[in-house]
């Protein structure tokens, strides 16, 4: 899989969100896209989504538009702080709807597993820990094994040990051949053995990127906190 901004634009109004935007990604690559409130990150996501369009521009996906492509859409997941689930089904009974709504054939129990949450199958999901809600989360992002994962903000409202166990699961994600993730977050350290890439945006244009081999979660830090915006 291939994404591509070029020269990207995003307007609300008077307001510009993105400006004149170029980047490519690619297999393989798991971008930290890090930046200040108001930077542009959420809106690039959406781009992503197919939910809106550029104003001028163009982002393409294996050289189609997401919004006009279901194809495309099929291979996109999306994590965010807010974790769509039904509190009052269990585990087991969220997954398998979803898997139901989406016609997917799914071992749900080994899913379940796969994020620590097996002992957990048959609890309401309202009884569980923000913690165990946003890897439920995950599970549910990930029921169609997308190629292409985007994460906004996903460590929001959790403990240091939450954010620790989600940040190994989505780590252990993108060692997955052909898995590429866009991950926006304000806990920048937990990235550091997820990220690739970093991706640097202020006022709505990239400033800043490069490759990023792991390890040092303050190095990161203090590489990200150069470009942030007061």
């Amino acid at each position: 899989m291939e994404v591509r901004f070029e020269e990207v634009t995003k307007t609300f109004g008077p307001t510009i969100a993105l400006d004149g935007v170029d980047l490519r990604l690619c297999d393989g690559e798991h971008v930290l896209l890090a930046g200040a409130n108001g930077a542009g990150k959420s809106t690039l996501l959406r781009l992503l989504t197919g939910l809106t369009g550029p104003s001028t521009g163009r982002v393409v996906i294996d050289d189609e538009d997401p919004r006009q492509s279901e194809a495309v859409r099929q291979h996109i997941g999306l994590l965010s702080h807010q974790i769509l689930l039904y509190e009052e089904l269990t585990a087991l009974e969220n997954l398998t709807f979803f898997a139901r709504l989406y016609g997917l054939e799914v071992d749900i129990g080994e899913r379940l597993q796969r994020v620590g949450l097996g002992p957990h199958a048959r609890l309401p999901v309202g009884g569980y820990s923000r913690g165990m809600k946003q890897r439920l989360a995950l599970a549910r992002a990930t029921l169609h094994e997308p190629k292409l994962l985007l994460l906004d903000e996903p460590f929001t409202g959790l403990d240091r040990r939450a954010s620790s166990q989600l940040g190994e699961e989505l780590a252990q994600r993108a060692q997955r051949p052909g898995s590429m993730s866009v991950l926006v977050t304000h806990n920048v350290p937990e990235a550091a053995h997820i990220a690739t890439r970093v991706v640097l945006l202020r006022r709505g244009r990239v400033v800043h990127e490069q490759p990023w081999h792991g390890g040092d979660g303050d190095g990161l830090q203090r590489l990200c906190d150069q470009y942030l915006e007061s």
